[in-house]
């Protein structure tokens, strides 16, 4: 009995072993195996994370405003009544995006289809994301009004669409030009006038004229026109970017820089950025290897989110995109409160006096 027992003891300690073989601290040089990471400690923050990832009068300090469960959807103006008419309004960090009357921005769900027109958000997922309802809604100029039509919800309700794909607004966007909601998950997006993606719209014409704005957050990590000599690739989820300011960083399909955030922990995993700080950091969806150019596929996996998304992780640490980013090539992000940083080419954190 008691050679089982010791047996037994040594096969689940070999196993642990292994596991923790996959993911380790980050920072050891060694390759990581892993493809998925099931988070420690039901993703609970680590004590003492910032929910909204910055200290009090940092960039973005409202981060927090709406930042409930849910519950608050009816807040803001024009959050649970009709549509109204439907205009183009410019916002910065997104691009040409369709409001609703007051002016709210409205999104797509990825996990929608427009081919039939229908919608897998209820509960919970419509407490956050409310449907707006198809009735009254009319489109003003920059908006073929062809492409307005309706979708049967289960509860027997007709939810406006745009393009084929339902329409949703967001519960944590509280004031008009806001657009918290654009990348949450890396299912969620702001709509184009075209029924697409607004924040895509936007990329490719930064891509295509070759400049961007080189306004930021004011941290002097813009890169100005030209894209500052950001070296980026096109038709790769994930790459490397030659920054003039950092070195060889790893950026997203839509050239946006990505961070960690050393309130998170890679082994055992847990999640810093929780609550408000996800209205301010979106986290990086995960990606086809496959489709990734200049960096080690062993150091690329993913982790499941307390909301059930999958994240990307590089070398086993979670990694986000910064909204503070308006412009690909910009890394406002880097080094903000000395707990952000972008990610190198080896999956490392860029030091904070690069």
């Amino acid at each position: 009995m008691n050679k089982t027992r010791r047996i037994s003891t040594v096969g689940s300690v070999a196993a642990v072993l292994l596991l923790a073989a996959g993911c380790g601290s980050g920072d050891n040089g060694a390759a990581r195996n892993t493809n998925s990471v099931q988070p420690a400690g039901a993703g609970k923050a680590l004590g003492g994370a910032y929910d909204t990832g910055y200290g009090a009068g940092g960039y973005g300090a409202d981060a927090a405003a709406g930042s409930g469960s849910g519950s608050d959807v009816g807040a803001g103006s024009g959050k649970a009544g009709s549509a109204g008419q439907l205009s183009v309004r410019d916002i910065a960090s997104v691009g040409s995006v369709v409001t609703d009357s007051a002016g709210m921005a409205l999104y797509r769900f990825d996990k929608d289809t427009p081919q039939p027109p229908k919608s897998n958000c209820d509960g919970d997922c419509a407490a956050v994301w409310p449907a707006v309802p198809a009735d009254d809604a009319t489109a003003a100029a920059g908006i073929d009004a062809a492409l307005i039509g309706s979708v049967d919800r289960t509860d027997g309700s007709k939810q406006l669409t745009l393009g084929g794909w339902p329409v949703y607004r967001y519960a944590k966007d509280t004031k008009a030009g806001e657009a918290k909601g654009e990348g949450v998950g890396g299912t969620w997006h702001a709509l184009a006038p075209d029924g697409k993606k607004a924040i895509d719209k936007k990329q490719k014409e930064a891509a295509n004229t070759g400049s961007g704005s080189g306004s930021g957050s004011g941290t002097g990590m813009e890169m100005g026109a030209g894209m500052g000599g950001m070296n980026m690739k096109s038709g790769a989820e994930l790459s490397v970017a030659d920054n003039e300011k950092l070195g060889k960083i790893l950026v997203d399909g839509q050239w946006r820089t990505l961070y960690r955030f050393d309130k998170d922990s890679a082994w055992p995993m847990k999640f810093g950025c929780l609550g408000a700080c996800l209205d301010t950091w979106k986290p990086a969806a995960a990606i086809d290897k496959a489709k990734a150019e200049g960096i080690n596929g062993k150091l690329i996996g993913s982790v499941k989110r307390p909301d059930g998304s999958e994240q990307l992780t590089i070398d086993c640490w979670p990694v986000y995109t910064f909204t503070g980013d308006t412009e690909p090539g910009q890394a406002n992000g880097h080094n903000k409160q000395g707990l952000w940083f972008a990610v190198t080419a080896e999956g490392k954190k860029v030091p904070p006096t690069a």
